[in-house]
């Protein structure tokens, strides 16, 4: 099987991190004896640096173990330092990139495929670092929701998009932790916001019509979309009611839900049913999160029908 929602971080990363430590706010805490230092940026959200993280040969065993035979490898969402100046942001973008290129090219060309990371506090400097990740032999970038109020379906974000769709390249739309402050509690901002940021920015990009703008891109949601595939007949009433809804749209919105892929990081059979039901099983792609605490391991495999098409 394949598994297409896979983190890691390069060695050079690491020493980029160390080297700017100061500038970034970096920090590598020990919170239990039983775990491994945490990794916090800029005091936001840290996680748990795994020996699978940052071990490459033990990253590629463990994906054998479970019988995934290629992995599309996307930098860590905790390292994409938007809001930092556009230099930094930049910075960090061009190491990880010829760190996963080299990885992917040179050492295990058939065991990895690798996205790249962009500035996208910056879209022009965005679409210039897409096109040189792209030239390495990248598939493509994982990205944010949005940055700093702006919306993807923005005209701010104009130059990344018009690159990505020349390029035919994959988007991976990740969410960050929802800063909601009702949230602040329970793990909310994880368990809930998560798919919640998803579920905004792809209900954003479908009513936008910025798919037949762009349709060259391939646009990945992680986490099965969100919550966009159960409330897409609310969507769909919507266009019927109020022209704010559909005068951007050249069918209900029910018919763009497959112009979009999904990963299977869902957790729930029934859940993932649902999701091949609603949007097509040959829009699906198994994916694991791995190696975060909440991956689903190992991936869904069945969802496969046109994992090559996206690769290509």
């Amino acid at each position: 099987m394949h598994d297409f929602h896979t983190h890691f971080i390069p060695a050079e990363v690491l020493t980029w991190l160390k080297d700017n430590q100061q500038i970034v706010n970096a920090k590598w805490v020990k919170e239990a004896g039983n775990k491994e230092e945490f990794l916090v940026v800029n005091e936001k959200w840290g996680f748990e640096l795994k020996k699978l993280f940052i071990d490459d040969q033990l990253f590629l065993a463990e994906q054998e173990k479970a019988g995934v035979v290629h992995s599309l490898v996307s930098p860590v969402p905790q390292l994409f330092m938007y809001d930092f100046p556009v230099e930094i942001t930049t910075d960090i973008a061009i190491v990880y990139n010829h760190a996963l290129a080299r990885w992917s090219s040179q050492s295990e060309p058939e065991r990895i495929s690798a996205l790249g990371t962009v500035p996208l506090n910056e879209p022009g400097k965005a679409a210039q670092i897409l096109h040189q990740a792209m030239n390495l032999g990248l598939k493509g970038a994982i990205i944010g929701p949005g940055h700093a109020g702006h919306m993807l379906s923005d005209d701010f974000f104009t130059p990344l998009f018009e690159e990505a769709n020349r390029l035919n390249a994959i988007l991976f739309i990740h969410p960050l932790l929802c800063d909601d402050p009702r949230l602040k509690r329970r793990m909310m901002p994880n368990l809930i916001g998560v798919p919640w940021e998803t579920t905004v920015c792809a209900t954003d990009i479908l009513l936008s019509g910025l798919i037949d703008q762009y349709p060259n891109v391939k646009i990945l949601f992680a986490h099965g979309g969100g919550f966009l595939p159960y409330q897409i007949g609310r969507l769909n009433k919507g266009y019927e009611q109020w022209p704010l809804v559909s005068n951007k749209l050249k069918a209900p919105p029910s018919e763009y839900l497959s112009r979009f892929w999904y990963d299977t990081v869902l957790w729930n059979q029934d859940s993932l049913d649902f999701l091949v039901k609603t949007v097509g099983a040959d829009r699906v792609v198994p994916g694991s999160d791995f190696p975060f605490d909440l991956c689903v391991w190992p991936p869904e495999g069945k969802y496969r029908k046109r994992v090559q098409l996206m690769l290509d």
